[in-house]
């Protein structure tokens, strides 16, 4: 497969907001300071994160289409590059502007660029991940000889107080003994923060430049086996279906909002990464530990980094720590984005060498997707 990481670039708003300063941005659920923000943040060990709202006003500063298109203007593959010169854009997210149009067309729409072939990936995680492997198969293909990928999320619309009810004391105490409820639709709005990603894909590196050779891009659904995990515009039945927002009556607001279901992410999750995904990559590419120079796992909080550290010795594919790459702590959760922000600043660092092997791990509990991908330092 014959297909480049050129540049890569990300863009996240306006100034870092610390965990002090978080409700000050969201605002307090009931004018009420929450119990519960400093018993997650010590779980996810996230310090600061970026918001698209002002601090002062409240006002959304950016859509989404307008992160996407601003980490896009920021690319530099090569001298006198151009946003005309872009014949594919393929843009993934979970938290697009509206429902209709796709959210690629909107970006393409904010860039103002020349006419090119357009995609909109949908999904969570996985639809960044999903766009980087349309454009990398459209430059393989001939197709094309370039293409832009992207991966953004605007999740702090999601996450404002007047959306929520106060959690109540019960429900708090709860989360000391049982840290996993953490990620259920009460306590999601202290891990997911803005930003966008971008990734120039060509046919071949250019000579002088470091570039990423995409070796594979591995994805996995087990939606056949497993019911759904993560979900919006929808809420979730006893017999594990899911109801759509058209289909319910009266107010639907409610149902807009990211929830999980905490007790089956907290049972399938790693092994769905490790045991049913990574066993089957490892032996379909040969791949073994020892190979692979930086291993760049997106997971949404510090909880998942042991268990799935020792969930990998376990099939014996353990990856010292050392090797490990994450942003989490000082961007956030950015979703779709995150594993492009990741990349990029790995990618600006002075830390790579031709050569060296980057291992992309991207799981999407929706009902449970999972990517790797394999990258070469040229």
């Amino acid at each position: 497969m014959e297909a480049y990481i050129t540049d890569m670039a990300a863009f996240l708003p306006n100034e870092p907001v610390d965990n002090q300063n978080i409700e000050k941005v969201l605002g307090m659920v009931q004018q009420t300071p929450s119990r519960t923000r400093a018993i997650i943040l010590r779980n996810n060990k996230i310090r600061e994160r970026y918001y698209a709202i002002d601090p002062d006003s409240g006002r959304i500063t950016h859509t989404n289409a307008q992160l996407t298109a601003e980490a896009v203007r920021r690319l530099r593959p090569h001298a006198g590059f151009s946003l005309d010169q872009i014949e594919c854009l393929a843009c993934g997210t979970s938290s697009p502007d509206q429902i209709m149009p796709g959210h690629g067309l909107m970006v393409h729409g904010e860039l103002a660029s020349a006419p090119c072939e357009v995609a909109t990936l949908s999904g969570i995680c996985l639809s960044g991940i999903c766009a980087l492997k349309y454009a990398a198969l459209n430059v393989a293909a001939g197709i094309t000889s370039n293409a832009v990928a992207t991966g953004s999320e605007l999740a702090s619309t999601f996450m404002r107080s007047a959306l929520f009810n106060a959690v109540t004391p019960e429900r708090a105490a709860e989360l000391e003994s049982c840290p996993g409820i953490s990620f259920d639709a009460d306590f999601l709005r202290w891990m997911l923060s803005d930003g966008a990603g971008a990734a120039f894909v060509s046919k071949s590196a250019s000579p002088g430049r470091l570039a990423l050779k995409i070796e594979w891009i591995e994805l996995l659904s087990f939606a056949g086996e497993l019911e759904t995990c993560m979900y919006s515009g929808a809420i979730k039945n006893d017999d594990g279906s899911i109801t759509g927002w058209r289909s319910l009556a009266g107010d639907t607001a409610a149902a807009l909002l990211v929830k999980q279901d905490v007790k089956l992410l907290n049972r399938e999750i790693i092994s769905t990464i490790v045991n049913k995904t990574l066993t089957r990559v490892v032996a379909k590419h040969s791949l073994s530990p020892g190979q692979i120079n930086w291993f760049l796992p997106h997971y949404s909080s510090d909880y998942f980094r042991l268990p799935l550290h020792d969930r990998m010795g376990e099939i014996g594919f353990s990856i010292p720590q050392e090797r490990w790459f994450s942003n989490l702590a000082t961007r956030g959760n950015t979703g779709s984005a995150s594993i492009y922000i990741m990349l990029e600043e790995l990618f600006r660092s002075d830390r790579l060498t031709q050569g060296d092997t980057i291992l992309c791990m991207i799981p999407e509990s929706g009902r449970f997707s999972v990517a790797y991908m394999l990258l070469t330092v040229v």
